[in-house]
């Protein structure tokens, strides 16, 4: 049995929900294939800076998730070597949201609550595509098949949709993290500023999302391998805590009381910005957004934000093709000239975010390596250099403005 849809989305991620609420706001009707049987939530938490706001907003949910998370005061970066502070940026008076640490959870329900019902079908995983005169044809792993007049692929570095257009499986920088989430019951004293901590190959950070709830960090370059880890959770927090070094006390509880189940490393991944030089983000009525695009390093805090920004542009062009009024009136020339418009309109997104894609992973990609880099000249750069360049680079960064959801021409 086939359906038909206007715009198939695959992954049920932050991008794939978003592009879907941008598209419901003008109008248009999707459908998101989501693999899992719910939403996932791995990760914990996400840094949203001022462009990623400037998203939320965009779609309408902005208000809601600032009154749930405390806004951000600066930052504050320690030598895990000696202890001593390397420097402190504060933030100034927020324009659009601030800088606040979102739970992916409660993001992620926020996107699918303010969707129509039936949006997201779950337990749908996409084996295979093809072609289908005009539309594409997609099969899931349950035997049912879809067709599509627009296909987006939000499904993460595993993407099957970025396979299709020919992108390569990201590639592994080397070097590991762990993320955790602490609630505790009563004030945790950190205020609300971020503490990042770096060390001789090692980085950590903690971030308040409220008075009560703290989401961490550690990344490293293993020696071991990353499987044997996975099995041994209890194994890998010991190693996690005995690469601490001087860390505060009170940063090392933090992680010290998050419960061994979140102690799970995920290798950091990145797609090498010459594949997107060189490779299609679009092919006809197809397209790939969020994680499926630039799978990044989170060394700058901007993925969430990147993939925030892909939706509302996406979902600003495709609206543009689909309400398009064709000139024929003919079935066929009608179908012809909209998948004309549609793969303009595609072309459009991709020209708009294969740059801001580029900038993001390379940048993020030398930062990481840098911090993490050992040796005396390696601190040397880190600590007095380094430091004091990446406040200028957050701020830069965090002032991209993917603009608003209508266009002029959806007015």
């Amino acid at each position: 049995m086939e359906n038909v849809v206007d715009v198939l989305i695959v992954g049920a991620g932050i991008c794939g929900l978003t592009t879907a609420l941008g598209l419901h706001r003008l109008g248009i009707r999707s459908l998101v294939l989501e693999s899992s049987d719910d939403l996932r939530v791995t990760g914990y938490a996400l840094s949203l800076w001022t462009n990623g706001w400037k998203a939320l907003d965009a779609v309408g949910i902005g208000d809601s998730l600032r009154q749930n998370h405390d806004q951000l005061d600066g930052i504050i970066t320690s030598s895990m070597i000696s202890g001593d502070k390397t420097s402190e940026l504060l933030f100034s008076a927020p324009e659009e949201g601030g800088v606040r640490c979102v739970r992916r959870k409660f993001l992620l329900e926020c996107l699918a609550k303010a969707l129509p019902s039936g949006t997201i079908k779950f337990s749908s995983k996409v084996v295979a595509i093809e072609e289908s005169g005009l539309l594409k044809l997609v099969h899931l792993a349950d035997g049912t098949s879809i067709k599509t007049k627009v296909l987006i692929g939000c499904d993460g570095v595993k993407s099957v949709v970025a396979k299709w257009l020919g992108f390569k499986a990201p590639a592994f920088t080397g070097r590991c993290a762990v993320r955790g989430c602490l609630q505790r019951e009563s004030n945790h004293n950190f205020g609300r500023k971020v503490s990042l901590y770096a060390g001789e190959g090692v980085r950590a950070g903690i971030i308040p999302c409220d008075d009560k709830t703290l989401y961490w960090f550690f990344s490293w370059t293993p020696s071991a391998d990353v499987k044997e880890m996975k099995r041994n959770p209890v194994k890998l927090k010991q190693l996690v805590l005995s690469k601490l070094g001087e860390i505060p006390e009170a940063a090392r509880a933090v992680i010290e009381e998050t419960d061994v189940s979140c102690f799970q490393p995920a290798p950091l991944q990145y797609r090498p910005p010459w594949e997107l030089m060189l490779g299609n983000i679009v092919k006809g009525n197809v397209c790939v957004a969020g994680d499926a695009l630039h799978p990044m390093t989170p060394d700058l805090g901007q993925g969430g934000c990147a993939a925030l920004e892909d939706a509302v542009i996406l979902a600003r062009c495709v609206a543009e093709a689909l309400l398009k009024k064709p000139s024929s009136q003919e079935g066929e020339k009608a179908e012809r000239e909209q998948q004309v418009q549609v793969e303009m309109g595609l072309k459009k997104y991709a020209s708009e975010r294969k740059w801001r894609s580029i900038e993001l992973i390379g940048t993020a990609y030398m930062v990481g390596r840098i911090q993490q880099s050992s040796g005396v000249f390696a601190k040397f750069i880190r600590d007095k250099i380094l430091s004091k360049f990446l406040v200028g680079l957050l701020l830069r960064n965090a002032k991209f403005d993917c603009g608003k959801l209508t266009s002029s021409f959806l007015r």
